[in-house]
C-alpha cells in the first residue's frame, strides 16, 4: 500500500516525468512517506536537504529567508516537488518549508536519485535538460526586475 502511494506520488510529480516507470518504482522503493502536522518544519533555511519531497496531500508554506528574501507562498498541488535541486546538489537551501495543514509527502533521497543517474546516461541528460529549463524559467521571471533596476 505504502509503495503504491509512493509510486502514485512520483507519477503525479512533473519533475519525475524524466524517469521511466522502472526508475520511478526504484525511487518509490527507496523513498519514505512522511507525515507532518500543522507548523511542523520540513526543513529550515540553511539546512542541506538530503533529497526532495513530493507533496501527496495537504498544504506547505515556503518562506524565503536571508538577503533578498521574498514573499511566502503556499504549495498545495499534489505532485508538487519541493527542493528538486536537492536531488543533485548538496547545498544549503535559502528557504524554510513548514506544514500549514496535516501533510503527507514522499521523501526521495538524493543518494537513490544519483545512483539511477549514474546507471543511466539518458536519465542524466534528461535531468540536466530539466534543470536548465527550470533555471531558464527562473531567470526569465527575474528579467523584469533586472530591467527596472537598470533604469533606476
Amino acid at each position: 500500500m505504502i509503495r503504491d502511494d509512493a509510486a502514485e506520488a512520483l507519477a503525479q510529480a512533473e519533475f519525475f516525468d524524466i524517469c521511466d516507470d522502472e526508475q520511478k518504482r526504484m525511487l518509490a522503493f527507496a523513498g519514505d512517506l512522511r507525515r507532518f502536522e500543522p507548523d511542523d518544519v520540513v526543513y529550515q533555511a540553511g539546512d542541506v536537504p538530503l533529497g526532495a519531497f513530493v507533496l501527496t496531500e495537504g498544504t506547505l508554506k515556503a518562506r524565503p529567508e536571508g538577503a533578498g528574501g521574498g514573499k511566502p507562498y503556499a504549495v498545495s498541488e499534489p505532485g508538487s516537488v519541493v527542493s528538486a535541486m536537492a536531488l543533485i546538489l548538496a547545498k544549503p537551501r535559502p528557504i524554510t518549508i513548514t506544514a500549514v495543514t496535516q501533510c503527507t509527502a514522499l521523501f526521495v533521497p538524493r543518494s537513490a536519485f544519483l545512483k539511477l543517474v549514474q546507471q543511466s546516461p539518458e536519465l542524466a541528460q534528461r535531468a540536466v535538460s530539466r534543470i536548465e529549463q527550470q533555471l531558464g524559467n527562473y531567470l526569465g521571471a527575474l528579467e523584469p526586475s533586472r530591467r527596472r533596476m537598470k533604469s533606476d
